[in-house]
């Protein structure tokens, strides 16, 4: 695909073609990473960062509190042996 660069206040502006929009699902005001790489531009979609809560209900497809109360997590102490080298505990 070949387009144009155009004038766009001080500034050049170039057109993305609706296919690569697409296949990269890139919407009005997404936010984009742009790296010069030697004579490459790279545009790459940036993916806001979600929090261990959001990950853990996207990975269990359940709310945080469900998978709190069906996966209880028990404290216990581990005995790891006596040290064998230098450690300080």
């Amino acid at each position: 695909m070949t387009t144009t660069a155009s004038k766009c206040g001080n500034s050049r502006a170039i057109r993305l073609p609706k296919p690569i929009l697409e296949s990269l699902g890139l919407k009005d005001n997404d936010t984009v990473d742009i790296i010069l790489d030697n004579d490459r531009i790279i545009i790459r979609k940036k993916f806001p960062h979600k929090s261990l809560k959001q990950r853990v209900e996207e990975f269990y497809g359940k709310d945080f509190e469900t998978v709190l109360k069906e996966n209880p997590y028990k404290y216990e102490e581990i005995d790891w042996g006596k040290p064998v080298g230098n450690e300080v505990w």
